[in-house]
């Protein structure tokens, strides 16, 4: 071996213990510090929380609250004693985390989501975020989501008549109606593509939405599974998952590369209820990426691609979540679903279908929502990673630590909501409001990094309540002590379903 090959191999070898010691170091010091923290791990020392973590999901689920109620606000909680992680479940440890710009970054398990969404908005990081974010922000001005409307309305009827020809039956599972209503609402808001489940390409794609989220979570369980290597390659969950994601990418490209062939370049207004958008046709989140792409070149095919399946899979599942979880709670409180309905009659007076002034007045409604969205929000837990030293609740929190924070628990902090179990929309009347802490309700999370979704969410749910409530009264058959939740991407019951009997009126 020459010199010159010699140093060069010392050299990488230097590199790589130095990069191994720092990288020991740091997990030393994360171990070391987490291990302050209250925990439930005396019976596995070794295996931490690992055991608890194999059960059943309906366990696992159960455990999870268990463990917010006996050790919160804070607390580790790990898959062995090599993988700790603060855990939160009080609003004024989640904004110590949540209210600075410096802890953007989103915990690791987040990338496991890169095969499919790629670096778009939910997993982005640094400067790419910050691009990304100003790219969105104009979809969700007043005058688009105003345009929005019309497709809301137009899907509510599709999804009427569906429940129609069921109507006559003892319960409906609403989960597979209100995905099927969301997946076209956000394919011709995001896309411009009006997509029909009877194609088998669609179903397809739907199928596979959901099959990829239960192989996701069933990794997030599973440490031996976090390299990428041993994930893709050697096991069948893994291997299948790929294939599921070829799917789901085939889908999206055919319709970007359909848009992309009708496309025209616009001027972006700054101002949010501009009404330049209205002299255009109807604009979707797809044109404003194909326009900062041929206008600015702030962002290229694959960041197109990225954000339109990230589009995709936020604004499906987790809207479906909400609005079948609200029907569920209107069919089990027939006074608070009567007060919609009058508010509704009220405000639409001999309308068929609402516009965006009459939804914006539909203020029980609103409380309503907001109330089924603390007791279920429909992302139960998010996650985020400590960017710099800090100290939560007394403790000290080293960079790099990672983060989960329990909405679920959070939104049923007795400190903040008193009889949390209790559905009581007056929650949310304004005087109510005032003095609550703010992160206390979070469905949205908070800080930077909140939803840039959620006022096109809360219309879409009005929307659909609107044209639901004026047909049909709801009658309970599940209710919340009946349904069983299990830990998931998004919040659902054990089974995939939530009954509710509909009765035309």
């Amino acid at each position: 071996m020459d010199t010159v090959t010699s140093i060069c191999c010392s050299g990488v070898l230097l590199l790589l213990l130095y990069h191994n010691f720092n990288y020991l170091r740091t997990k030393v010091k994360l171990m070391y510090y987490m291990s302050k923290l209250p925990s439930d791990t005396k019976d596995h020392p070794i295996l931490t929380n690992f055991v608890e973590l194999q059960n059943d999901d309906v366990t696992v689920f159960k455990k999870l609250r268990e463990w917010s109620r006996t050790l919160g606000p804070v607390y580790n909680l790990s898959s062995t004693i090599f993988f700790p992680s603060l855990n939160i479940s009080s609003p004024e440890a989640f904004e110590a985390i949540a209210a600075t710009t410096k802890n953007i970054e989103k915990h690791k398990v987040y990338t496991f989501l890169n095969l499919w969404l790629g670096e778009g908005l939910l997993t982005s990081t640094g400067t790419k975020w910050h691009t990304r974010r100003k790219i969105l922000t104009p979809a969700f001005h007043f005058s688009i989501l105003q345009q929005f409307i019309s497709i809301f309305n137009s899907e509510t009827k599709r999804l009427v008549a569906s429940l129609k020809t069921e109507c006559d039956q003892s319960w409906i599972n609403v989960v597979p109606h209100i995905s099927q209503f969301t997946l076209y609402s956000i394919a011709e808001t995001s896309m411009g593509a009006v997509l029909n489940l009877e194609n088998e390409e669609d179903k397809k794609y739907v199928s596979s939405i959901y099959k990829v989220g239960k192989i996701l979570y069933h990794r997030f369980m599973r440490p031996w599974l976090f390299l990428n290597f041993i994930f893709y390659y050697l096991s069948p969950s893994g291997r299948l998952c790929k294939r599921l994601v070829n799917v789901l990418h085939n889908f999206t490209n055919n319709i970007i590369e359909e848009r992309s062939n009708t496309f025209e370049k616009f001027d972006v207004p700054s101002d949010d209820h501009s009404n330049m958008y209205s002299k255009r046709r109807k604009l979707v989140l797809l044109d404003l990426l194909l326009n900062a792409k041929l206008s600015y070149g702030i962002i290229d095919d694959e960041g197109i691609k990225d954000e339109v399946n990230t589009f995709m899979f936020e604004g499906h599942d987790t809207t479906a979540k909400s609005i079948c979880f609200t029907l569920m709670l209107l069919a089990n409180h027939k006074n608070y679903q009567n007060e919609v309905y009058q508010e509704i009659i009220s405000v639409l007076g001999d309308k068929n279908e609402p516009d965006i002034n009459d939804l914006s007045e539909l203020k029980f409604m609103e409380r309503v929502i907001k109330e089924s969205l603390r007791l279920y929000p429909s992302v139960p837990f998010i996650g985020r990673t400590v960017e710099e030293d800090m100290v939560v609740e007394g403790y000290f929190i080293p960079q790099d630590t990672a983060v989960n924070i329990h909405i679920f628990d959070i939104h049923r902090n007795e400190k903040h909501w008193p009889d949390p179990e209790k559905f009581d929309p007056e929650r949310f009347l304004p005087d109510n409001c005032n003095n609550r802490h703010p992160f206390a309700f979070v469905p949205f999370s908070a800080g930077p990094r909140n939803c840039i979704g959620q006022k096109f969410a809360l219309l879409e749910l009005k929307a659909v309540l609107c044209g639901i409530l004026k047909t049909f009264i709801l009658e309970p058959v599940d209710t919340p002590q009946s349904i069983n939740l299990v830990p998931d991407l998004t919040i659902r019951t054990a089974d995939n379903s939530l009954k509710v009997k509909f009765v035309l009126r």
